[in-house]
């Protein structure tokens, strides 16, 4: 099997920048430690999705400082930071901004200014985004897809770099708005944020009952997280890597062949392409976090947990049985082979792919 690539290998410069973003992941941890106890797997991803350019939504349940972790971030990577508090009662030009008329006093003359909103910032937390109805959750898709707003058919970029970060409640549903697939779609990775272990939560409570405060040092600024993006993107994959990414994504769709039995008793839908995509640029993120100048399999199964899991729609066969998109994650990584030696001999290699490898 060759070790082609999907990308040119990186330059001497890129190598050394690579090398500035695993010491700038590393004094992020120290700095975001000094607010923010455990929850270390959380920022690891978040910074995933940022490098990677990409959309984050944050499950969990109240009080695990999720809001905190954000506004923490944002100060330590030096971006301007906007929250939003989504109501039943939110309008979308609350979000994206309006226009108001505004009269010249030395002229007298009447004209139309756009206020902006705060979806006008680096980093925007739209927090409980499922409290609010579906036309206003509508009014993140341009921004999030093409970076820019619409009012009064005139178009406004959005600075750059520019994140969506959402969170949700995942126990109180009543009076709530689902987001739709097509809009979970848009959200690069999904992110569990869970309780603390028993010392972090000691720690916790010992930290937030002192009249102590921690200064946060500002560790990157924005044109920094632009060039180091752009790396990102650099990052050489081989085939059989990207392969695997496929495979993955592939798996969950009972339409296809070659699929594993349990997704066709416990899946309704599979993620479509946009899960490969970001398969494979959210391990080139974790490969550079890490000093890596290349990606392994390694990095698409630790990744694939927050890229599949709000892609996969499971039927009442999993319900009943207690089965969570994340469990049918951990079944596929378990019976997906990594290469296509493995597969062969396991008589596991799809179809689509035999025909990449003859000759």
């Amino acid at each position: 099997m060759g070790e082609e690539t999907t990308s040119e290998p990186l330059k001497h410069e890129d190598l050394a920048a690579v090398e500035r973003l695993k010491s700038a992941f590393a004094s992020l941890k120290a700095e975001m430690s000094k607010v923010i106890v455990g929850q270390s797997n959380v920022l690891e991803e978040l910074l995933i999705a940022i490098f990677a350019r990409g959309h984050c939504l944050l499950i969990g349940v109240p009080g695990l400082a999720k809001t905190l972790m954000i506004h923490t971030l944002a100060d330590a990577l030096n971006l301007t930071y906007n929250r939003v508090q989504f109501t039943p009662d939110l309008m979308p030009s609350d979000i994206t901004g309006t226009e108001v008329i505004q009269e010249d006093k030395a002229t007298g003359v009447r004209q139309f200014k756009f206020l902006r909103g705060p979806i006008f910032a680096n980093i925007v937390l739209a927090d409980e985004i499922n409290r609010t109805p579906p036309k206003t959750q509508a009014a993140l898709l341009e921004s999030m897809q093409e970076r820019q707003v619409t009012v009064g058919g005139e178009r406004h970029r959005l600075p750059d770099p520019f994140f969506v970060l959402a969170t949700q409640n995942p126990i109180e549903q009543e009076g709530t708005y689902p987001l739709p697939e097509a809009q979970l779609d848009r959200f690069m990775l999904n992110i569990l944020v869970d309780y603390p272990d028993e010392a972090e939560e000691f720690e916790i409570v010992r930290l937030t009952t002192s009249n102590l405060k921690h200064t946060v040092t500002k560790v990157l600024a924005g044109t920094d997280i632009l060039e180091l993006q752009e790396i990102v993107r650099k990052v050489p994959v081989a085939d059989h890597v990207t392969r695997y990414a496929v495979r993955l994504a592939r798996a969950t769709r009972r339409g296809q062949e070659d699929i594993p039995e349990f997704v066709r008793d416990y899946v309704s839908w599979g993620a479509g392409p946009r899960a490969s995509q970001y398969l494979v640029l959210a391990a080139k993120a974790r490969a550079v976090l890490y000093g890596r100048y290349y990606v392994s399999t390694e990095d698409i199964r630790a990744v694939a947990g927050p890229v599949l899991r709000h892609r996969i729609v499971t039927n009442f066969n999993a319900e009943a049985e207690g089965l969570r998109p994340d469990d049918i994650v951990a079944r596929l990584i378990k019976h997906v082979p990594v290469d296509e030696r493995e597969a062969e001999q396991s008589g596991k290699l799809p179809k689509i792919f035999k025909s990449a490898n003859a000759g």
